[in-house]
């Protein structure tokens, strides 16, 4: 049997340090906001010549006043992504045809345009963080209902750390947030919830069955009885996920990564943050009977 409970205290210390400085760097650095929240157009460009490179395209483009510019490959050599905030000019996308074709001759197919304006982008932020914030109430009504308030209080805190790591690590990557990311984001929330009821259905079924052992070694024994079922789901979730990150293409690449970070922390904070608030409240078989007999 795999001793977790030893080390409650060190990860403890761990994920307070890591979420700290999360929330330093989402207070002070911020995220990357995509074209979704900041409004802005995005171009997807294919060129016939490869030896056009990232720098000179961008310098070009940097001539016709469009703001802040990104360019970079998009898939293969010959494939480029180009982001900017200026979306005032409808004839902006005319402008960027006549410079490339000027400059390069013919060599541009325009794949893809899209184009957010900013009242539409302030929307969808405000969307996105309602969207985050009542999935996360209707995990705790959930948990609240289908155990006791010990267990709901330890399932939100373990899911607030998901959250907050995650997004700490694309804040210090600056990798862009944009839609694909609240919908993974949304998704580690009920993957998260689903490991720690699952551990916590094991920790209350043990409760029952041994007066005897405290709560410290008896979430050590339900993790461990749970341990086959939690690698075999995070390691096949991984797996399909990594096949998405390196063969998926340039737009499954955010969503697949904010996933990776998820799937591992929300395996982890499962056995060491959910459990540990047990430990810490002292939950007894008293606290399942107590509750079960004023229902």
């Amino acid at each position: 049997m795999i001793k977790f409970n030893k080390f409650y205290n060190q990860f403890n210390i761990l994920s307070s340090i890591l979420i700290i400085v999360s929330l330093l760097l989402l207070i002070f650095k911020g995220l990357n906001f995509g074209i979704d929240f900041k409004g802005g157009t995005l171009i997807e460009l294919r060129s016939s010549d490869k030896r056009i490179s990232v720098s000179t395209l961008r310098d070009n483009l940097s001539q016709l006043n469009l703001g802040d510019v990104s360019v970079k490959k998009f898939g293969n050599e010959k494939d480029y992504l180009i982001k900017f905030e200026n979306n005032e000019n409808k004839k902006i996308i005319e402008k960027i045809k006549f410079n490339l074709d000027k400059s390069y001759g013919n060599n541009f197919d325009f794949r893809r345009v899209e184009n957010v304006g900013p009242k539409v982008s302030s929307e969808l932020l405000r969307s996105g963080i309602i969207a985050i914030g009542v999935s996360l109430a209707a995990m705790l009504l959930y948990i609240w209902i289908r155990f006791e308030w010990q267990f709901s209080l330890g399932a939100i805190i373990a899911l607030f750390h998901d959250v907050i790591l995650t997004l700490g690590l694309f804040s210090l990557l600056s990798l862009e947030i944009n839609l694909s990311i609240i919908a993974a984001v949304l998704t580690i929330v009920g993957y998260s919830m689903n490991d720690t009821v699952v551990i916590y259905d094991r920790v209350r079924e043990n409760l029952r069955k041994y007066s005897d052992i405290k709560i410290h070694e008896l979430t050590n024994i339900s993790i461990n009885e749970t341990l086959s079922r939690t690698l075999i789901t995070s390691i096949t979730t991984l797996l399909a996920l990594l096949s998405i990150f390196f063969f998926g293409g340039e737009i499954l690449k955010g969503f697949s990564l904010a996933m990776i970070f998820g799937v591992i922390f929300g395996t982890y904070s499962s056995i060491y943050i959910a459990n540990t608030v047990l430990v810490r409240l002292n939950v007894s078989q008293k606290t399942i009977l107590k509750d079960e007999e004023k229902v």
